[in-house]
């Protein structure tokens, strides 16, 4: 199954390249992009499987990645190698995201409309193989994972409480 880790052909080399020393290194790749016109970034955000990152971590993660990027010269164009966690609002770019976010609320962006609309936003209700059901009030909508372009938690009371928590216990 496809994920939304990275989108471009140059973004999922780099993802083959780099997800396996991340991996090693107690981490998730949540999401690689390579963007930029003059100046360039490469994106990559992780996290620890509790839903953890430090600024150590982004060191550690950023003193790892930059010589394995130097010796492969996947890029040949200079850019700045950025490393960060997810953040509250997190991107769910993998069918196990939905299923780990199941009763937050998220916003949707299609590949194609969906009777003529290409945004939504609902709480996650469930995931039945690869369907995501978003509830969105007034109606259900079914989704298949593959339809997906993007996609987000959206900022919640429920969503800060969770990730102070999540705080707490990593303190």
């Amino acid at each position: 199954m496809q994920d939304l880790v990275a989108l471009t052909f140059k973004e999922k080399q780099l993802q083959k390249l780099l997800e396996p020393e991340i991996s090693l290194m107690g981490f998730e790749l949540i999401r690689l992009r390579f963007s930029g016109n003059a100046k360039k970034t490469l994106q990559i955000m992780a996290e620890r499987p509790d839903g953890t990152m430090t600024v150590g971590d982004c060191t550690d993660l950023s003193h790892a990645l930059s010589p394995l990027l130097d010796v492969e010269d996947t890029i040949s164009e200079e850019y700045s190698l950025e490393i960060s966690s997810p953040g509250i609002d997190r991107p769910l770019t993998k069918l196990e995201h939905f299923e780990q976010w199941v009763g937050y609320k998220a916003k949707v962006e299609l590949n194609q409309p969906m009777d003529g609309q290409r945004r939504f936003k609902g709480i996650i209700q469930s995931t039945k193989g690869s369907t995501i059901i978003l509830d969105m009030i007034s109606e259900l909508l079914h989704v298949q994972f593959s339809q997906i372009a993007k996609a987000s938690l959206v900022m919640s009371e429920k969503l800060l409480n969770r990730h102070q928590e999540q705080r707490i216990l990593s303190d």
